[in-house]
């Protein structure tokens, strides 16, 4: 014990000599290892924030809606304008088996909901409850539109976040309280704290939702449907289905099967793939980044030990001639070099996970939280890739001393 004691006096003694050489390279690790926890705990934060925008979206979805036709076609004039209808469902549902929900949607802008003397600008949505298998509705207060709502048309509606905010001030459960939108009066039945910030015909925070038919007869919408909102049974690409639903949607409608423009078509499975293909693009270059500035950093330990074993030649000679084994030389270059950046390395850690604390706790207080963390493992493989690079670091300058004969070692005082 005494002798490893006094091993690691000696590597400690020796840092603290070169105290300027040792700073600077420790500083180069540092910075090393701080640049890749910081990437990396970063990267996961971001990533965070973006998927809490997504929150509750099914990801193997896609919308389908019309534009004017840029094709004549069967007498029909180029430029002509056309609706989906409520037959479009069934005829999807039975010719493509691959779809698991499909529903419709539709929606009217500009309205204002009125509770007492309050106000709020909305719009108002007609869904049927399947469309919670597409957007989760996160009802916080009573319920969701049912079947018994949509069969007997009841003048009824849940409403989004912020309408609630901007109506009831006060808080509280408004369940059973009326509001007035467009000149009717319709019984609140629950409040959703959706906050996806994917608009699918007007946002979930702003609107008023009825059911899809009580919606149909207040505002006299026939048959006519805004979008057709589809998810696909687990396994199946959307991107497999879509173009046999549009072929559908056009023979149906007498828009030509080649016509670009007619309808308009939204696949959140390829946006959610898209965003997924950024983010590891982004660690991949967070990793290339934080471990080429690591291996700068190793550099300079390697060539700081090459000079101090050059420095110590006399000494190293010294010490092989009264017995030093080479293994000796070794292991004490080994250590200083392992321990200057461990220590460094250490301290990069601690300092990165410092500031990705303080990151997260200011996106907690602007209520958009993230998780700016690197995980344990992860700083179990820094610390590993610490150990190997102080190790690799000083493999040559510990060879060079081994190497050292002790008379030319000597004679060159």
């Amino acid at each position: 014990m005494r002798i490893d004691l006094d091993r690691w006096e000696e590597i400690l003694i020796t840092i603290t000599r070169n105290k300027t050489r040792s700073f600077l390279t420790a500083f180069g690790v540092f910075w090393g290892i701080f640049m890749l926890v910081a990437l990396m705990g970063g990267g996961q934060g971001l990533q965070d924030m973006m998927s809490a925008n997504f929150k509750g979206f099914a990801t193997n979805s896609a919308f389908f809606g019309t534009n004017r036709t840029s094709e004549a076609y069967k007498g029909f004039r180029k430029g002509r304008w056309w609706s989906l209808e409520m037959a479009d469902i069934e005829r999807i549902r039975h010719q493509v088996r691959q779809i698991e929900t499909i529903t419709p949607n539709t929606s009217r802008w500009g309205s204002t909901a009125i509770y007492a003397d309050k106000k709020s600008s909305c719009a108002v949505r007609g869904l049927y409850p399947e469309y919670e298998n597409i957007e989760a509705q996160n009802i916080t207060m009573g319920r969701f539109i049912n079947e018994v709502d949509i069969k007997e048309r009841r003048k009824v509606c849940t409403i989004g976040k912020r309408v609630y905010q901007e109506l009831f001030p006060k808080g509280g459960n408004p369940c059973g309280q009326y509001l007035r939108v467009d000149g009717i009066y319709y019984r609140i039945i629950g409040v959703s704290l959706s906050t996806s910030n994917i608009n699918i015909n007007a946002g979930s925070e702003e609107s008023v939702t009825l059911p899809f038919t009580t919606m149909q007869q207040a505002y006299n919408l026939g048959k006519r449907i805004d979008l057709l909102c589809i998810t696909v049974k687990k396994g199946v690409p959307v991107s497999s289905i879509t173009n046999d639903v549009e072929q559908i949607i056009k023979k149906a409608h007498y828009v030509h099967p080649d016509d670009k423009q007619a309808v308009i078509m939204l696949n959140a499975e390829a946006m959610f793939s898209m965003i997924d293909n950024l983010f590891t693009g982004i660690h991949i270059l967070a990793w290339m980044v934080g471990l080429g500035t690591l291996l700068a950093g190793a550099i300079g330990v390697s060539n700081i030990m090459m000079v101090t074993v050059k420095e110590r030649t006399v000494e190293i000679g010294i010490r092989r001639a009264i017995g030093a084994k080479p293994k000796d030389i070794l292991n004490q270059i080994l250590s200083e070099s392992m321990v200057l950046t461990t220590i460094a390395g250490m301290a990069g850690i601690s300092f990165g996970v410092l500031v990705l604390q303080g990151m997260e706790i200011a996106t907690a207080a602007s209520g958009t939280p993230a998780h700016f963390q690197i995980s344990f493992w992860m700083a179990i493989g820094a610390c590993v890739i610490l150990m190997v690079l102080g190790m690799l670091a000083g493999l040559a300058p510990a060879y060079r001393a081994m190497a050292i004969k002790p008379i030319e070692a000597i004679r060159d005082e």
